[in-house]
Order: C-alpha cells, then sequence, then structure tokens
C-alpha cells in the first residue's frame, strides 16, 4: 500500500511553502442526533476548537428533514448529507420513494448524498442467531442513491465494510462514481488497494488512537485521500471513555494520523483539511 503515497518529503515541502493556519474538518457525523441543547453548545464551541465544517449524514427521511433545516441554521459550518443508513430495517417502497422524491427536488442544491451503504452488522447479527439474510433487496435499496450521486456529480458517504466493499466499489465503478467516501473503513487488503486507485476517500474516527486495524490502513492509505471524522454521537473507548463524542475530537484523529505517516501535526492537519475541501469543495 505504500506504493499509493507520494514521497512524503515532498508532500512536506510543498505544504511547508504555503501559508498555513489550524483548521479542522468533521467529515462524518450524526448531528442530528443530539439534543438541542447539546447542538447549541458543539456549535459554540466550534471556534475556540478551530472546526470550520461538519459533514452532517441522514439516516432516514425524517433525518434528512432535521439535518437540512440543522444546515440552514449553521450555514456556514454544517455540509448536509441525505441518505438511508443501512443498518436498519428496509425503507419500504413509499418511504424510499418519498425520499428519493424529496432529494430529487434538491438536486440543484444538494451537496452530499449519505449515508448509505450496505449492512454488514445486521446481517451478522442476524446469521448469528441462524435466521437466513437477503442481502439483495439492500444492494436494490442502495443503487437509486449512487444514480444520483453519479448523475449530480456530489460525493457519496458510505457505509460499507469487510465483505460489503467490494459489492459496493462494484457498483461505484458500474456508474461511474468518482467521489466516494468510505466512512469508518475496514476491509482487506485487495479492496483497500482498490479503492485507493479508484480515488475513493477515507475517514478515520478518534480510535486511531488504540485499534490496531484502523492504524494499519491510517499508515498505508494515500495521504491525499484521507480525513478527520468522528461519527458523533457513538462513543468512543481509550482517552475518550466516558466523554460525549464532538467534534473536537478530530483533533486527536490528525495527532495519531500524524505519528503513524511520519508528518508533524501541522502537516497533517492541512493535508486532511485539504482534502476534506477538495471532495466536499468547502471554502473557509
Amino acid at each position: 500500500m505504500h506504493s499509493y503515497n507520494r514521497s512524503i518529503q515532498i508532500q512536506r515541502e510543498g505544504m511547508l511553502q504555503r501559508s498555513h493556519s489550524t483548521r479542522y474538518v468533521d467529515a462524518h457525523i450524526h448531528f442530528d442526533q443530539y439534543t438541542a441543547e447539546e447542538q447549541q453548545a458543539i456549535m459554540a464551541a466550534l471556534e475556540k476548537q478551530s472546526v470550520t465544517h461538519l459533514i452532517a449524514v441522514s439516516m432516514n427521511m425524517a433525518s434528512c428533514v432535521q439535518t437540512e433545516a440543522l444546515a440552514a441554521q449553521y450555514p456556514r459550518q454544517i455540509v448536509p448529507a441525505y441518505g438511508y443508513h443501512p443498518e436498519q430495517p428496509m425503507a419500504s417502497q413509499d418511504e424510499l420513494e418519498q425520499l428519493l422524491g424529496w432529494m430529487d427536488d434538491r438536486k440543484t442544491s444538494i451537496r452530499a448524498v449519505g449515508e448509505v451503504g450496505l449492512p454488514y452488522y445486521l446481517r451478522e447479527e442476524a446469521l448469528k442467531e441462524g435466521r437466513s439474510f437477503d442481502l439483495t433487496p439492500y444492494e436494490e435499496q442502495l443503487l437509486p442513491f449512487i444514480q444520483r450521486a453519479a448523475r449530480w456529480d456530489v460525493p457519496i458517504v458510505l457505509h460499507a465494510v469487510y465483505d460489503d466493499a467490494p459489492r459496493v466499489c462494484e457498483l461505484l465503478e458500474r456508474w461511474n462514481v468518482q467521489k466516494a467516501h468510505f466512512h469508518w473503513f475496514k476491509g482487506d487488503a485487495k479492496t483497500i488497494e482498490r479503492m485507493a486507485q479508484n480515488g475513493y476517500y477515507v475517514s478515520f474516527t478518534p480510535d486511531i488512537e488504540y485499534e490496531a486495524e484502523i492504524q494499519s490502513l491510517a499508515s498505508s492509505y494515500p495521504i491525499q485521500q484521507v480525513m478527520s471524522e468522528t461519527d458523533g454521537p457513538w462513543p468512543f473507548e481509550g482517552s475518550f471513555c466516558g466523554r460525549r463524542t464532538e467534534p473536537g475530537m478530530v483533533t486527536t484523529v490528525v495527532q495519531n494520523w500524524a505519528k503513524l505517516v511520519g508528518l508533524t501535526e501541522e502537516e497533517a492537519q492541512k493535508q486532511m483539511w485539504d482534502n476534506a475541501c477538495r471532495l466536499y469543495k468547502l471554502t473557509s
């Protein structure tokens, strides 16, 4: 995998030639799942934490509506993504058509599609309990979101880990999706290589501090295709145990990634911020 990285030294020299200010992006957060009081506290703390943007993903129709309202309330900081999370019962045909129609009505303003993907953990739970699980309907549910991301040329935020990742890569390739963001990714070396070659992005959560699997991925994935995220309000262990997950934790993600790839913290922060800006067309 190291062959997919350009020279770290070349990257360092290029970054040091440009002016710098400390900025971070939380590239994946379920902001609508916080209470109103928590949301206000988080937004009030962003400037102090040097977090410029939140990529706020959605779970379903109601979540999309809430995320849209939050983005309208905080238009400079929140970038909304609309979709249907796979780790839940499938949407009915009426529910799916309603959501897709709602998105179609906003196609000229939508900045990202997500969170969408395939239900690895739901399937594993069913199989452990001896229940059968048909993945085909979930693939069919995912397809219209992929098609829209391709047609609208916007990033698609993906939940696709382990065995599901190659299936999703095949769909992305079939529809020539260029802007794919795999969040909290886990998978085999062959799939990781495929994703890197396709130009897909991955983002790391605070568990980069203590998870060897994430550290291995983080140390080898192209540095031009990585970002920081929290997946908040999902809780974490290690030094984060017992703490509410909030965007400011991405600073620790950057610090740990810097050590893994041999960059200074300043260089790592700038690289991850630049990457997020490139994918999501962010402006400071």
